[in-house]
């Protein structure tokens, strides 16, 4: 079997697509946008550098993006204790009603790709999806 690149690339594709009006009436750029919401549904990750690790997205972009997103008050800096050199990107009050926005838009998108698909097809996928996930794990920490 052989699995198409092109997956990932007309998944971003459409989800951008999907974006594209809200972060339009936003005023924001898509990347401003795909960082709030990134932060947003991952707590864990809190840094630029973790954005630009876990994203993929160039470090000049996270930058020029968190800068603009600053600057609007939708994000706030706060040094890391015990390492003044990392700052710690807290989403603001003001960025909740973006965030709400986001989170239903994405509930939406993911809900279209799925409209058609019965639900045990969607059981299976996401079942394949997290055995595909743990083999990923065990691949990157260096198992067989």
């Amino acid at each position: 079997m052989h699995a198409s690149m092109d997956f990932a690339l007309k998944m971003s594709m459409a989800y951008n697509t999907k974006c594209k009006p809200l972060c339009q009436e936003l005023r924001l750029p898509q990347t401003a946008f795909d960082i709030l919401m990134f932060l947003a549904n991952n707590p864990k990750y809190k840094t630029a550098s973790d954005i630009v690790e876990v994203r993929k997205i160039k470090a000049n972009l996270v930058s020029v993006n968190v800068d603009k997103l600053v600057q609007e008050g939708y994000l706030e800096r706060k040094a890391v204790e015990g390492d003044r050199r990392k700052t710690k990107l807290i989403c603001t009050d003001k960025a909740q009603p973006i965030i709400k926005r986001g989170k239903t838009l994405q509930a939406s998108f993911f809900g279209q790709l799925f409209e058609d698909a019965s639900e045990e097809a969607k059981e299976a996928f996401f079942e394949m999806v997290e055995l595909i996930g743990k083999k990923l794990d065990e691949i990157i920490e260096g198992g067989d």
